[in-house]
């Protein structure tokens, strides 16, 4: 009896002691994530990594899908209307959340979506080609003040963070340029390398650029200075108080995905989000890691909408739709 009661005892151990990955059933093909961007911008390189990582972790391939355009949507547009299976994710960025306060959207995060995992965060700024002629921000302004609306800044989008961020700034100093918008970040820097804008307002692929030597930071717009460009100053250094942007995103399903099934990819996605080659990456990029679960990720999503609800107004947003 006392070694029965032992075995027991014991096969129960175990089988706490099994990870979420072996449910039978789930996933039994490849889970695919969409990224509402362009291929070759952070989000993308990013993403690519951590579903390598995810990809050994559950067993089964796991795919980025590129969907850019409609201001970042069409990824939790698409996830919206999905089957709750488990199958289709897509990261939720800011600009997705905003966009429901500029238009009619066809979901609602609220109540459209299942909170998986909460990743990491970007790093914005403000980045010049190495040979302009701005030494410095205070610089680019003078001039903007000096010429209104002759200086252009490209973007990776009407309304998305980046152009957001911009705004305010040129809201604050009551300066006035031309923004222009790019499908996405990596045709927005390459513009700005080429002459065809005077700067971008981008995330820390513009960073790279600075690390290869041709371009450099004029701001960024992190609480603190990066790690990686410590010479650039920021927005609250020069003198912005209360503005720090960092564009913080995760992964969400349909609603009313199978609580076990989200154990599963919040389970198999927090492993891989510390695995070496995506840490790698996000040190390329300086982007920390904001890990939350599932449950505190939802609580978050409630910060973010009020927040993204309160910029709208703000800024005196406009749909371009």
């Amino acid at each position: 009896m006392l070694h029965s009661t032992r075995r027991a005892l014991l096969a129960g151990t175990t089988a706490l002691a099994v990870p979420a990955l072996a449910q039978p059933g789930f996933p039994s093909r490849p889970v695919i994530i969409i990224v509402p961007f362009t291929a070759g911008g952070s989000t993308d390189v990013a993403m690519r990594a951590l579903a390598e990582a995810v990809a050994r972790r559950l067993g089964q391939p796991v795919i980025v899908e590129n969907r850019p355009g409609a201001g970042s949507s069409l990824g939790p547009a698409t996830v919206a209307r999905a089957r709750p299976d488990g199958y289709l994710l897509t990261q939720l960025p800011a600009s997705a959340i905003r966009l429901t306060f500029l238009q009619h959207m066809s979901y609602d995060v609220a109540r459209d979506f299942t909170p998986v995992i909460h990743l990491t965060g970007y790093l914005f700024g403000l980045v010049v080609s190495k040979e302009s002629r701005w030494p410095s921000w205070a610089a680019f302004v003078q001039e903007a003040r000096q010429r209104p609306g002759a200086l252009t800044v490209g973007n990776a989008g009407v309304n998305g963070t980046p152009h957001v961020g911009m705004l305010e700034l040129c809201q604050r100093e009551g300066i006035e340029v031309t923004h222009v918008p790019f499908r996405g970040e990596a045709e927005s820097v390459q513009a700005m390398l080429g002459g065809h804008v005077d700067a971008a307002a981008t995330s820390s692929l513009g960073g790279v650029m600075v690390t290869e030597g041709r371009a450099r930071w004029l701001n960024i717009w992190a609480a603190q200075r990066s790690r990686k460009w410590p010479e650039a100053p920021t927005l609250l250094e020069l003198g912005y108080e209360g503005l720090a942007l960092n564009g913080p995103y995760g992964l969400v399903g349909p609603a009313g995905l199978d609580p076990a099934v989200v154990g599963v990819l919040h389970d198999a996605f927090k492993v891989a989000l510390h695995d070496p080659q995506h840490l790698a990456t996000l040190e390329r990029f300086d982007m920390a890691v904001d890990y939350r679960d599932s449950a505190d990720y939802a609580a978050f999503l409630k910060v973010l909408v009020a927040r993204e609800k309160e910029l709208v107004r703000r800024l005196g947003l406009r749909s371009t739709g």
